[in-house]
């Protein structure tokens, strides 16, 4: 006949998160998953009550009471924190005494977590161990569809900044200016528009090759970027021709002035391949307020207007858009066109000292 330490050791193998009560409710034996889970309390020689607090049956208080219990099943958790919930079931004993099988049921992530559990904790028949690696397997592939994720998300950014700059220069391209334009003029917030074209650049390029003028159009960019405002846009909508936008700023002397810092900014002589390549701008502006109704249309052909008189001008100005330029440009001469390369040279492009 088996005796008693058997039968327990017996249920711990069997049962490693089971106690063996005495008939006056008492611990007289406990699994050893159930003892990790309290490694600084011994639960052999305490009463089951102390340990526990049944929350279903109720008004269960005594082992007599227990032993009535029969194939119900028992909703326990520990009366000390954490407070882990577990469900148990009860086989009478001999001499009334008992064995209660305890699980975690569905607490058993929680569980695993907070204990610090692994396979080697449950029986090898329990279907807890088949739950934690389908939760590990869930959790691998969640964390990978994660990863795929992000990369796809950076892919998407990626292709949307790429789609919107000009991959010379940085700065914004053609489409992303229209865009910007348009959510401007949806605003209906008073704002500016500048156009700016190079004068001399066409000889950059005749007399030093468009790598010259490639280096030419990064620094002029590095160069607006340098005199305008972080919320101000910066984009290049031709070969040497840029448009940049200023929200809130309709100012007329704060708009001249950085018309002008421009222009000497980019008068600058820019040394490339032991040459110095010499250039300026011609600027135009139109300003939107707030009784501005005109389309983006409207508004970049007021640009281009006070950017063609001022190529009339000489070069290397600033003009405001008024309607008569419009006038003036239909009936006066025409714009200086650049001068060819022989002539740019001795001016545009020197070797450096």
């Amino acid at each position: 006949m088996i005796t008693q330490d058997q039968l327990a050791s017996l249920a711990s193998r069997l049962c490693p998160m089971s106690v063996m009560l005495d008939s006056d409710g008492v611990i007289e034996s406990a699994g050893p998953t159930l003892q990790k889970l309290r490694p600084d309390a011994l639960m052999p020689g305490r009463g089951f009550f102390d340990v526990f607090e049944l929350n279903r049956p109720r008004n269960i208080r005594t082992m007599e009471d227990l032993l009535k219990v029969g194939s119900l099943k028992l909703h326990l958790r520990f009366q000390d924190e954490p407070q882990t919930s577990v469900k148990g079931a009860l086989v009478p004993l001999p001499g009334g005494k008992a064995i209660v099988d305890l699980s975690f049921g569905i607490s058993i992530l929680d569980a695993v977590r907070d204990y610090d559990l692994t396979s080697a904790d449950f029986s090898h028949t329990d279907l807890t161990i088949e739950l934690l690696y389908l939760v590990e397997a869930k959790s691998a592939a969640m964390e990978a569809s994660r990863q795929l994720n992000l990369r796809l998300q950076g892919a998407k950014i990626a292709a949307e900044e790429q789609a919107f700059t000009d991959t010379l220069t940085g700065l914004k391209n053609r489409r992303a200016m229209d865009h910007i334009l348009d959510r401007l003029i949806s605003s209906e917030r008073p704002f500016s528009i500048m156009h700016v074209d190079l004068d001399f650049f066409k000889a950059v390029n005749d007399t030093l090759g468009h790598a010259a003028g490639d280096a030419v159009l990064q620094k002029v960019a590095s160069v607006m970027v340098a005199e305008t405002r972080k919320s101000d846009t910066v984009a290049r909508v031709g070969g040497d021709e840029f448009v940049l936008l200023f929200e809130g700023l309709v100012d007329r002397k704060r708009l001249d002035s950085v018309a002008k810092r421009l222009i000497t900014s980019l008068e600058e002589p820019i040394p490339y391949g032991g040459h110095k390549c010499e250039i300026s701008a011609s600027i135009g502006t139109t300003i939107c307020g707030r009784d501005c109704y005109a389309d983006a249309v409207a508004l970049l052909h007021q640009a281009d207007v006070a950017l063609y008189a001022a190529k009339r001008a000489g070069k290397a100005c600033h003009y405001f858009y008024e309607p008569g330029l419009e006038a003036e440009s239909i009936s006066g001469a025409p714009a200086p066109e650049e001068e060819s390369a022989g002539s740019e040279l001795a001016g545009l492009d020197r070797p450096a000292e």
